[in-house]
């Protein structure tokens, strides 16, 4: 018989931050470049011998303050430039993990960009070697399982893509995905259905970026052309009443980013969001850091400002947690010994 944490029929047991740490969740929705927090950055970059436009790390710091996407890809691009051999790769993840590790978090499903590590000349082997060494002592250092998910970027080409899958392809047992990121307004997931196909081919799981920024359309299009398995953001599809009841009644997870839609002005502020009308839809809705370094908080602060600012209750906190699990590509094994927990 499955013991379970009786959340389901006492109250005010998640008071605080400890009570939400110690409850096991997955993180479906984080760039791991996005994790570079600014001191790293600066070490990094004297190592390799990188200048910085930044004088220090608190210039850098207010740098942070964007406008939207496209201000903050400038200064996220700019802090990849000092990543530059597998040992730096291998860094920054397990700096990721540590963190991850005192959120509760039991397994990581870890976004990559590797175009963007071309641009600066770095090798798709350099990357993804690096990413790997971490990923695959995470559960023996940190106590939680990974796995790694390439993202192309939606401003390029899609020929530039499939390069990069092609050359991906003789790394295929380092990463289990692909994904679909960067600036979404004006670059439709249409632009990439063949690489998309290409992927679906080579038993690769597939997701995408769509409705954050982007319309429901692009969210169907993600649904229809490049046939993922989960959507990325999505808070905009309850702008279409017969896309959201798709969603419903197909049970595609978002992996939505609170923290996240309000610095980049999705929404005006946390108590605007439409999670909790997610959860109350009946959606299958995740709660994910996106890029905590540039955003102001990790998974756990994101559940935290959540809790406060929607008023979720103690039910509706593990549901959240239950259904990271559920809409992981773990195995139903390791899904199951999760689940249990909660």
């Amino acid at each position: 018989m499955v013991m379970t944490a009786n959340f389901e029929t006492r109250e005010n047991l998640i008071d605080t931050k400890k009570d939400l740490q110690r409850l096991p969740k997955a993180e479906l929705h984080l760039h791991i470049e996005g994790t570079f927090e600014p001191e790293l950055i600066f070490e990094m970059a004297a190592k390799n011998n990188v200048k910085l436009a930044y004088a220090d790390v608190e210039a850098l710091r207010r740098a942070y303050d964007f406008a939207d996407l496209q201000s903050f890809l400038n200064v996220y691009y700019a802090g990849m430039s000092v990543l530059k051999d597998e040992s730096d790769f291998e860094t920054l993840t397990n700096a990721y993990f540590a963190r991850a590790q005192q959120d509760g978090i039991v397994h990581a499903e870890l976004f990559f960009d590797p175009q963007a590590h071309a641009a600066n000349g770095i090798a798709f082997d350099t990357v993804i070697r690096g990413l790997h060494q971490a990923v695959k002592t995470s559960k023996e250092k940190y106590g939680l399982t990974s796995s790694l998910i390439l993202c192309f970027l939606r401003d390029l080409d899609e020929d530039s893509a499939m390069q990069t899958l092609e050359k991906a392809l003789k790394h295929r047992d380092k990463f289990i995905g692909v994904g679909l990121d960067s600036a979404e307004v004006g670059n439709p997931p249409s632009k990439f259905a063949r690489v998309f196909a290409r992927a679906k081919a080579e038993e690769l799981r597939l997701v995408a970026h769509a409705g954050e920024e982007g319309p429901p359309e692009y969210v169907k299009q993600a649904l229809d052309l490049l046939k993922v398995e989960r959507i990325d953001h999505g808070v905009r599809s309850l702008e279409d009443s017969e896309l959201t009841k798709r969603l419903i009644d197909s049970g595609i997870p978002l992996t939505v980013c609170p923290l996240s839609n309000v610095k980049l002005k999705v929404f005006a502020n946390l108590q605007e969001h439409n999670l909790k009308k997610m959860l109350d839809l009946g959606l299958n809705a995740t709660v994910n850091a996106d890029d905590p370094a540039y955003f102001g908080g990790y998974l756990l602060e994101n559940f935290w400002q959540c809790k406060e600012a929607l008023s979720l209750s103690d039910q509706e906190l593990v549901r959240l947690c239950r259904n990271s699990i559920n809409a992981s590509f773990m195995s139903a094994s390791e899904k199951s010994l999760h689940l249990a927990n909660l």
